[in-house]
């Protein structure tokens, strides 16, 4: 694997559903959290205008949610002042998509929680239609290109 993006978010007592474990609703939104942290807010060094990884796409080029497949591999329970470690690379690179690779985990050397792929399409809102990516923008992506989760 090349590089990886490495996160942690806070547990909150709204995750917690009637049985005393994180919700999966919840758990969708701590990957989602994560993914738009690597994606638009985190310093990566990339060089580009903005943070993130998508921080060279034009103005009005967003990100959409095309599909995302959750594999969830133990219960995570709710423990005060706890915070998820999440674990973010890309394992494909399309001509105006690309797939991001999630791992969160519970505790730090334990085994992966959660397992998730989410594609993503660049989507031009001027244009209405999707984003070819330009070669800046594919080159910080590749930067961070690995192996699928290896999905059941």
């Amino acid at each position: 694997m090349s590089e990886a993006f490495e996160c942690e978010i806070q547990a909150r007592l709204r995750d917690v559903n009637l049985g005393g474990h994180v919700d999966n609703v919840e758990a969708i939104r701590i990957l989602d959290e994560a993914r738009i942290l690597f994606l638009r807010f985190a310093d990566l060094g990339t060089g580009a205008a903005r943070p993130g990884l998508l921080g060279g796409v034009p103005d009005g080029v967003a990100e959409l949610v095309g599909s995302q497949r959750v594999d969830y591999h133990a219960e995570m329970r709710f423990a005060a002042f706890q915070s998820f470690r999440l674990r973010l690379w890309v394992p494909r690179v399309g001509r105006s998509s690309f797939t991001v690779a999630s791992q969160l985990r519970v505790e730090d050397g334990g085994a992966p929680a959660i397992v998730a792929e989410t594609t993503c399409v660049l989507w031009d809102h001027h244009g209405q239609g999707s984003w070819a990516m330009d070669d800046a923008v594919r080159t910080t992506l590749e930067r961070y290109a690995g192996e699928p989760v290896g999905l059941r």
